[in-house]
């Protein structure tokens, strides 16, 4: 008696294995669904290249939007790049350290201007950083407590924040103005307090001025951020250090700073960030001419490159500058590690 292909023949040895999933023993419908499920890349590429392409576009944008104007930068700065070559800059000629030299020359009447501007805004950025930092945990302290009326003044604290920079600052202008701002109307016409209107966009009172407006825009930020950061403290930690006897300033010393520490270190470096590279409040206050008081370094190196029309020195400047934040950010980075790889041990 012979048999047919579609006779009763018995399965070759270790069919069953091979027409399940790959060798496991497992067929039917829940099979074949797990393997609908895995993505099969074409070529080479497997699973653990699927996140690489998926970061594909973002890290093209970064190259062309950030990444190549930076190189160009520092091309610029080994070029004399003046107003004779810049219809054409690839034709300037070469000058290599030439342009960083004239920066780093404190001697001389362009190093001395920069170390200056450098001055100043160290000193601006330290400033405006602490107020910013104390007046944003102030508030974002009290607010904690529930209270009536607490949304709306949460509202109001953002208010600096969420208005747009240019409108803010030339509003701020307005009403530093010496002849009809409302801020001498009210010290000098309505309380007497001067004997004539001071002047608060040029001489001393610049650099007043633009900590003030700085602050005003900046700590509202930092009200936030540690807003969101108390929210992950349990109300019954304070609760337990009242029983205890600890006071407020204790709580706020033993529980609240160390709590929202890791914030507190990502924040810091944010605004000292912004605020040392800020371009738009100084020049929207006192334009291309700010006084020397609040000639921050932003707004010199603008001035260089294009009120003299120096670009390979103005672009040595930003360099420099661009160091300069590197190298702070890495040591500030390196110390906040060490201090909580020793909290941690």
């Amino acid at each position: 008696m012979t048999t047919t292909a579609t006779g009763n023949v018995p399965p070759p040895a270790g069919a069953g294995e091979a027409g399940g999933t790959g060798g496991t023993g497992k067929s039917g419908p829940g099979a074949r669904r797990s393997a609908r499920r895995r993505p099969r890349l074409p070529g080479r590429l497997g699973r653990g290249a699927l996140p690489y392409l998926f970061l594909l576009p973002a890290l093209v944008l970064e190259l062309l939007i950030h990444l190549t104007p930076m190189v160009v930068g520092v091309v610029m700065s080994f070029r004399e790049l003046t107003r004779l070559y810049i219809h054409n800059w690839g034709e300037a000629p070469w000058s290599g350290l030439d342009n960083y030299r004239v920066a780093v020359d404190f001697d001389g009447p362009l190093g001395e201007s920069l170390l200056h501007s450098f001055l100043v805004t160290c000193l601006f950025t330290v400033v405006s950083v602490g107020l910013s930092w104390l007046l944003g945990t102030a508030a974002a302290v009290l607010m904690q407590d529930r209270f009536r009326g607490r949304g709306l003044l949460r509202a109001l604290f953002l208010t600096p924040y969420a208005l747009p920079v240019y409108a803010a600052v030339i509003t701020w202008a307005f009403v530093l103005q010496r002849d009809n701002g409302m801020l001498n109307h009210i010290v000098h016409d309505q309380l007497g307090l001067t004997d004539q209107p001071p002047f608060w966009l040029i001489g001393d009172n610049a650099f007043f001025s633009l900590v003030v407006i700085s602050v005003w825009r900046n700590w509202p930020f930092a009200f936030l951020i540690l807003t969101a950061a108390l929210q992950n403290i349990p109300r019954e930690v304070y609760e337990a250090a009242q029983i205890d006897g600890a006071g407020v300033w204790q709580q706020i010393r033993r529980i609240t700073l160390p709590s929202v520490r890791p914030v507190n270190q990502v924040l810091v470096l944010v605004l000292f960030l912004w605020t040392f590279n800020d371009f738009n409040v100084p020049y929207l206050l006192f334009g291309k001419a700010a006084p020397d008081s609040a000639d921050l370094i932003s707004v010199h190196i603008y001035d260089s490159s294009f009120g003299t029309w120096n670009f390979g020195y103005g672009s040595a400047m930003s360099v420099l500058l661009l160091l300069f934040l590197l190298l702070v950010t890495a040591v500030y980075l390196v110390f906040t590690s060490r201090g909580r790889r020793a909290e941690d041990g």
